[in-house]
């Protein structure tokens, strides 16, 4: 019994740490561990989702839709030339988010979603709070084609 426990810790810190990058925090992002410098007193209405770009000298088109892709329902659009872009959004709905990237003439679309919620603590910071978590969107180009 002592070495199922084991390894279903073990399992659970892989999960909860395992990232691509030091940027990313699974766990905080599934509202399993909270951050206390972002958690904020009264309930929020809205989220900003924090969309990550590859940084390239073309500006990007970012399209926000509300739900599935597939639904097209076309919420926000905007064009991007940083790493970083935010929309402001309403809480506990899905959004799917495309990045349209051109190089050399070639067309590449980046898509991920998220659905920002809302958790409250009461004793994991100092005083009780409110965390919106599951509100990071990664659109950054993996690799391109020659």
């Amino acid at each position: 019994m002592n070495a199922i426990l084991k390894f279903l810790i073990f399992t659970f810190l892989i999960f909860c740490f395992s990232c691509e990058d030091t940027t990313c925090y699974t766990c905080e992002e599934n509202g399993w561990l909270i951050n206390c410098q972002e958690c904020i007193s009264e309930l929020p209405m809205e989220a900003t989702l924090k969309i990550s770009l590859s940084g390239i000298e073309a500006p990007v088109l970012i399209t926000v839709y509300e739900g599935e892709l597939e639904d097209s329902v076309e919420y926000k659009s905007a064009l991007s030339g940083g790493t970083v872009y935010n929309f402001q959004v309403k809480m506990n709905k899905k959004y799917t988010v495309t990045a349209e990237y051109q190089i050399d003439g070639k067309i590449y679309i980046a898509v991920d979603t998220a659905t920002p919620r809302v958790k409250y603590t009461k004793d994991q910071c100092e005083e009780p709070c409110y965390f919106v978590y599951d509100r990071k969107i990664d659109l950054r180009l993996k690799y391109t084609a020659n």
